[in-house]
């Protein structure tokens, strides 16, 4: 009987044995695995950057080179920037300062239109005020491509062709639809006691919305900020569509704001779906 104990533990103690081995198997393939693809994603990421600074860094005539270190080091690229040295960048600063105003344009009023409309549906408890948001969140569904033209035609017949307020329309009109959500999703976790309190004191729906909604709303205002002013950096085809002159064309401005704001960003994006 002792014996067969003794088969029976040494028997499991074996088996014990090998699904150890296995697992730890399995951990180290999917330990490298995964490393392997940060390196591939890695690489993937940073090669065309280190392409773009090593061309930055080349004489003019170098540029199209095979080297993969530049054999001589130049800084005539930036020098030809500041000076707006070649005939491309005539208007460079103009441009750049197009673009800052583009950029603040459809941030502010993205931030505006996005918080009243949910500061209204969500705290003020308008009826079938659910239909407004869902009816933005809708306009996704199509593309922004499938309207480039006729976005056009109607800025040609409002005589706003050519017209860096051509492009804002557009973009604040794509924007707004996920500044509905952030704000609202976000809004839920401020809780409607303290609105309330300030209507029992005598605060109008005014003084609510600038003294108590909005500092609340800070997070997600810096979150849906950033994510305005990057649009409006990335966007092309309805620039290059809208905008035929040189002086009205736009350049991409910094993107300092993401570095001086990324903590609240951070939050405003993570803390609206934190139910408490």
């Amino acid at each position: 009987m002792s014996t067969i104990t003794a088969e029976a533990r040494l028997t499991s103690s074996r088996t014990a044995s090998r699904a150890l081995r296995a697992v730890r198997r399995r951990h180290h393939l999917e330990t490298a695995g995964t490393l392997l693809l940060s390196v591939v994603l890695i690489v993937w990421t940073i090669v065309p950057i280190y392409n773009m600074v090593m061309i930055s860094l080349e004489p003019e005539g170098d540029v199209f080179t095979d080297h993969i270190w530049p054999r001589v080091w130049s800084i005539e690229s930036f020098w030809g920037v500041l000076t707006q040295g070649h005939w491309y960048l005539e208007h460079f600063w103009h441009q750049f300062a197009n673009s800052i105003y583009m950029g603040a344009m459809v941030t502010i009023l993205t931030l505006t239109i996005g918080t009243l409309t949910s500061f209204s549906i969500g705290r003020m408890r308008i009826r079938y005020g659910w239909l407004v948001s869902n009816a933005a969140l809708l306009t996704y569904v199509i593309p922004a491509s499938f309207l480039a033209i006729p976005f056009y035609r109607i800025m040609q017949n409002y005589g706003l062709a050519n017209n860096l307020w051509s492009v804002i329309a557009a973009l604040v009109a794509f924007a707004t639809p996920y500044a509905f959500f952030v704000f609202q999703e976000y809004g839920r976790s401020i809780p409607i006691e303290v609105d309330e309190s300030a209507r029992i004191d005598g605060a109008s729906p005014i003084q609510i919305y600038l003294r108590i909604y909005l500092p609340l709303m800070a997070p997600a205002l810096v979150a849906v900020g950033t994510y305005a002013m990057l649009l409006a950096w990335n966007e092309y085809l309805y620039q290059f569509l809208l905008l035929s002159s040189k002086s009205s064309m736009t350049v991409p401005p910094p993107v300092a704001i993401y570095y001086a704001f990324r903590r609240r960003m951070t939050a405003g994006l993570t803390m609206g779906g934190v139910k408490g």
